[in-house]
């Protein structure tokens, strides 16, 4: 049986919001933004050729809205691979990303942990 994740949902406050930090700071590629109701949209974005996505949920009511940066419970929650660790630590530090851990050589490859707009810890990682 051959199976692969599809897309993750994550809860946001915004979708315009979320398009724009995901979009403009994390580069990530819009790939939907379909009007499903008057208060909801279909979102997705994606690194440039991930075959999994994220599909952006705004929040829909005060329960959903407390668990917005705290859906992995305060643990990383993504893991973002890239092919060139540092230009892409730099530009995300231009763009005001707040890496709560500095850049390390692990057994697995260069890794530093950031967060995104709303507090989701994300690891940056260049694979061996």
């Amino acid at each position: 049986m051959k199976q692969q994740l599809g897309q993750i949902s994550l809860l946001v406050k915004d979708y315009d919001e979320a398009i724009n930090y995901y979009t403009q700071v994390l580069g990530f590629e819009l790939l939907e933004d379909t009007q499903l109701s008057e208060a909801k949209r279909w979102v997705r974005v994606s690194p440039s050729g991930s075959s999994c996505h994220l599909l952006l949920a705004k929040a829909a009511n005060e329960a959903q809205e407390k668990q917005i940066g705290m859906q992995a419970g305060g643990r990383v929650m993504f893991f973002l691979y890239t092919d060139e660790f540092y230009r892409d630590y730099e530009n995300y530090i231009s763009k005001g990303v707040e890496f709560i851990r500095e850049p390390a050589k692990e057994e697995f490859g260069i890794v530093s942990v950031f967060k995104d707009l709303y507090g989701n810890l994300w690891d940056l990682i260049q694979p061996v």
